[in-house]
């Protein structure tokens, strides 16, 4: 912790000489006593060690000035605040494998309910668009802090053939690359994360290890979510067949771009990897005053003292 104004912290010089005082007051009190030749009077109005009640009111006091003086010299503190231009693309995959219900009540449901929880729980300062992906990609909702637009979008989603992963990260780079379109700034980019959620194996469009490498180029890590289990199948056309989770190759796009690779292989632990991956992204360190908080502080202490005084002796300290 540091302070605005350190030279207000010599006031703590007048609190130390009041405890000084209120020490010497103490002493002055039981010599005072001793005159008195009556030892029952003695023993009522001085005895050897004053229980503790008697100082408590003072204590909360003095660390009542103490506070005050701590929040007058105007400390700061480094916190973690939402950065203003932060942006999340949520990507998810709406290929026909989706519909496979080893994780219940499907794929495709239990990752819109983990995606509306996890852009529910995002600061309101951040942008957040969603993208598509199929056997093409597209930018569904552009980012921005229309939390409840996507929240539909995501409830809305059907599926469709194929999957095109590489697209799915390009989309949502473009729809990064709007934010500063949109407001104008070029000086920084805009601090973002990619978060895409598949199932299967890219089989549309541009490669992943194309995708991997413009998503470096952008400064945009990719934080990848495989989710289901090897024994998933779907029926389609009458008949059924396998659609594994490939959480090999999700990894490896992850680890490319410098974002985080994840496994769900149910709702719960979707739900799971969502909060982690909320809590690591679009904050930056700041050093802010907090006076407040020592404030408020001191204002409990005062009350303590106050309670502590009125209950015990039935007066104010």
């Amino acid at each position: 912790m540091s302070f605005l104004s350190p030279g207000r912290l010599w006031l703590l010089l007048a609190v130390a000489a009041l405890v000084a005082v209120y020490v010497l007051m103490q002493r002055r009190r039981a010599t005072y006593a001793v005159r008195f030749t009556n030892l029952a009077l003695l023993d009522r109005l001085a005895p050897r060690r004053p229980g503790w009640r008697r100082h408590a009111p003072a204590a909360a006091f003095l660390l009542m000035l103490v506070l005050l003086v701590v929040g007058f010299a105007r400390p700061t503190a480094e916190v973690q605040v939402p950065r203003e231009r932060a942006t999340v693309m949520v990507a998810i995959d709406v290929s026909a494998s989706m519909q496979a219900t080893d994780v219940e009540p499907s794929r495709i449901e239990a990752a819109q309910q983990a995606a509306g929880a996890f852009i529910d729980q995002l600061p309101e300062q951040f942008n957040v668009g969603l993208v598509a992906f199929a056997g093409s990609s597209s930018v569904v909702v552009a980012p921005s802090q229309d939390h409840a637009q996507v929240q539909a979008a995501v409830a809305g989603l059907k599926l469709a053939p194929g999957t095109a992963i590489g697209e799915a990260v390009f989309s949502s780079l473009q729809g990064i690359a709007g934010v500063d379109a949109g407001t104008g700034t070029e000086t920084e980019p805009v601090p973002a994360r990619i978060v895409l959620m598949s199932d299967g194996t890219n089989t549309a469009g541009r490669s992943l290890d194309d995708a991997a490498q413009a998503a470096t180029a952008a400064g945009v890590p990719v934080s990848t979510i495989a989710y289901g289990t090897a024994d998933g199948t779907v029926t389609i056309n009458g008949q059924v067949q396998r659609v594994p989770a490939d959480a090999e190759s999700l990894r490896g796009l992850a680890e490319d771009s410098g974002g985080q690779a994840y496994e769900a292989a149910s709702g719960e632990e979707l739900g799971a990897v969502y909060g982690d991956i909320g809590s690591s992204i679009g904050t930056r360190t700041e050093r802010q005053e907090v006076s407040a908080w020592l404030v408020g502080a001191a204002l409990a202490a005062a009350a303590v003292a106050a309670a502590f005084s009125l209950a015990w002796f039935s007066r104010l300290p």
